[in-house]
């Protein structure tokens, strides 16, 4: 009899130490899907500090080109932020002798990036307020365009709105499609 009990007794520890390793292992894959159900903690909200150098087109002394002007801005946490603040630096004027090429009564209502085009959204002032003539049309859209393809490598090619609304053209010059920038107006000092 003592045979017998023997390969029970190893059967029982055998089946004791297999629910063992069963309820372990049970264990832990119910805690690899549980920890999957829990959505990680948002990283903590940094704040973003410093400064920007910007580089902004307005209309040289003559009014025959486009003339660079470095500018620096407030650090943005997107970059549709910081061509946002480009867009209304470019209304503030500038700081030299340069001539401003927006109106300074334009609003920017927002700016958006699609895939490579920056779509800004101006007020109806914009319009209203923009220079007579093609030359001065010219320069005030091709500052904003220049402005922001150069600063923001991304931005290929610009859409203006007005009011949230496509406008087929603003003046003499048609915007039905996106401008794309035009460095050739820039004039060197």
């Amino acid at each position: 009899m003592k045979r017998n009990s023997s390969p029970r007794r190893r059967a029982a520890l055998l089946l004791v130490a297999f629910l063992v390793s069963a309820a372990v292992l049970g264990a832990l894959i119910l805690r690899k899907y549980e920890m999957r159900r829990l959505k990680p903690a948002p990283p903590p909200q940094t704040e973003v500090t410093g400064t920007l150098l910007v580089t902004l087109f307005f209309a040289s002394p003559d009014a025959q080109g486009l003339v660079r002007e470095a500018r620096e801005i407030g650090a943005c946490a997107e970059p549709a932020e910081c061509a946002a603040e480009v867009v209304a630096e470019l209304i503030n004027g500038p700081v030299g002798e340069l001539f401003p090429t927006l109106p300074p009564a334009a609003t920017v209502r927002s700016v958006r990036l699609e895939g490579e085009t920056a779509l800004v959204d101006l007020g109806r002032e914009f319009a209203a307020g923009l220079p007579g003539g093609s030359h001065g049309e010219m320069m005030a859209l091709y500052s904003l365009v220049d402005s922001l393809a150069f600063n923001f490598p991304r931005i290929k090619k610009v859409q203006f709105l007005l009011e949230g609304e496509k406008v087929a053209s603003i003046g003499h010059l048609d915007l039905s499609a996106p401008l794309l920038p035009d460095f050739s107006l820039e004039k060197k000092q």
